[in-house]
């Protein structure tokens, strides 16, 4: 009996330590700095966009692509999709065993990390496919509309999709409270005095940008349930160039483009300053 009820135990005891190992940390960091540098590229990609250079695409594939054309270009996206997928194993040990996060064993926590390393291993995937020429960093529109399409030919998949859609609006609007509360704070570990104030308007500016571009692509889907037609569907790229068109024009786009850069310089705050 003493056997059967300590076994579990010790099977979740060595798994918490490979968790926190300093190999799973150090690819959590680089995975870290890999996530900066995509949101960096698309903010640079889409401050193009502002700029009236219509021929960029904001997206995670133009972010590769542009990265592929650098010097040592193949290496880099290389480190980009191995980085990511490193991030996507620390965010599936923090869904499996809880994230050292305040509360960071609540189900909603675990499901926030279970939803984090969704993305991330379809992130890696697509980069690591890229890097291997077996893949083209395929359109986030062209990807969204197909996607929508789908759900289409599911049963009620009309109200399904007005449900995700729903479900990512709420998404980023729920980025944009917790970035205004610095909730961002409950990831990081000691700051430097002399850079908290830094790091905040990283975290702040990068997370409001964030949420308002995830409400905008949620919009669009929910317009394209309401209306039955997926090409209403947009990606990153397609919402990102819909905010040039609202009364602020340009400007607006520049700003969420700048957003968008400097959480990819909070990620390498994280990276540098993540709580172990």
């Amino acid at each position: 009996m003493r056997t059967t009820t300590t076994a579990p135990a010790s099977v979740r005891g060595n798994a918490r330590r490979a968790a926190n190992s300093s190999a799973m940390e150090a690819a959590a960091r680089w995975g870290l700095v890999a996530y900066g540098v995509v949101y960096l590229m698309v903010g640079v990609l889409a401050l193009r966009m502002a700029s009236g250079d219509r021929g960029s695409q904001a997206d995670s594939g133009g972010a590769l692509r542009e990265l592929a054309r650098q010097p040592f270009g193949g290496f880099l996206v290389w480190a980009v999709g191995i980085g990511l997928a490193g991030l996507a194993l620390w965010r599936l040990a923090e869904a499996l065993l809880g994230a050292a996060r305040p509360n960071g064993h609540r189900p909603r926590e675990r499901l926030r990390s279970a939803a984090r390393c969704a993305v991330l291993a379809v992130l890696s995937a697509s980069a690591i496919a890229f890097a291997a020429g077996s893949g083209s960093g395929g359109s986030s529109d062209r990807q969204s509309r197909d996607l929508t399409s789908r759900v289409f030919d599911l049963p009620v998949g009309r109200w399904l999709a007005g449900a995700l859609g729903l479900v990512i609006v709420g998404i980023g609007v729920w980025s944009v409270v917790r970035a205004l509360r610095h909730s961002f704070r409950e990831e990081l570990g000691p700051v430097p005095a002399r850079l908290r104030r830094a790091v905040d308007v990283l975290g702040v500016a990068g997370g409001v940008s964030r949420g308002v571009v995830f409400a905008v692509a949620g919009g669009f889907v929910v317009l394209a349930a309401v209306r039955y037609d997926p090409d209403e569907a947009k990606g990153l790229d397609d919402s990102l160039r819909s905010l040039a068109e609202t009364p602020a024009g340009p400007w607006l786009l520049a700003a969420v483009a700048v957003g968008l850069m400097l959480y990819g310089l909070f990620l390498f705050a994280l990276a540098r300053w993540h709580r172990g």
